[in-house]
């Protein structure tokens, strides 16, 4: 194996986001990744410095973002309405990107593979609900970002996303969302 794992890395920025929707700009999954990474930091850190409750590690919480979508690298992104159509397609396509997962590991040399297995393969429960609702935050950002360019195609999506994000009940998600978000609405005048 000629360790092609940190080659494929850099071609996260060839795999565009949002296949479905008529974007005003693209969002390719290195961008989104470093989006989520910046934002599940600030998530832990929230929790952890402002809300006084017990963390995982931000800086291990902003790692497993960065590669928390490093199977689409193989897989593509398959648009939420059809990942998440039924039960039997979500499941297979979660055996899908654990399959691409375990095939990005074998691309590093052996010794490296344990350190990368548990944010490639999104297997680590302290770190998951972080990641998940930076995931989340993320592309609910990016759907206030294109109705601030006037792109109403983005309207459902940032209801759907504001109602999983308060499913989710994670208190430095809300705070986020209550003393961050509106700053994303703000075009640069503004900020």
């Amino acid at each position: 194996m000629a360790n092609e794992f940190f080659a494929l890395m850099g071609r996260m920025r060839y795999i565009t986001r949002w296949g479905l929707m008529r974007n005003t700009f693209s969002e390719n999954i290195s961008e989104h990744s470093h989006m989520t990474a910046v934002l599940a930091h600030a998530l832990a850190l929230i929790r952890r410095d402002i809300l006084n409750l017990p963390t995982p590690n931000p800086d291990r919480c902003a790692t497993a973002a960065l590669y928390h979508d490093a199977s689409e690298i193989l897989t593509g992104d398959l648009p939420t309405p059809i990942k998440y159509y039924n039960p039997d397609i979500k499941d297979a396509y979660k055996q899908v990107e654990r399959i691409a997962g375990n095939r990005l590991l074998d691309m590093l040399p052996p010794a490296l593979r344990g350190s990368y297995a548990g944010y490639v393969l999104e297997d680590d429960p302290e770190l998951e609900p972080i990641v998940k609702a930076a995931d989340k935050l993320s592309a609910h950002i990016k759907c206030l970002e294109e109705q601030k360019a006037g792109n109403k195609e983005f309207d459902s999506a940032a209801r759907q996303t504001w109602e999983a994000m308060k499913a989710m009940n994670r208190p430095e998600l809300d705070w986020f969302l209550d003393n961050c978000l509106e700053a994303f609405t703000l075009n640069l005048d503004q900020l």
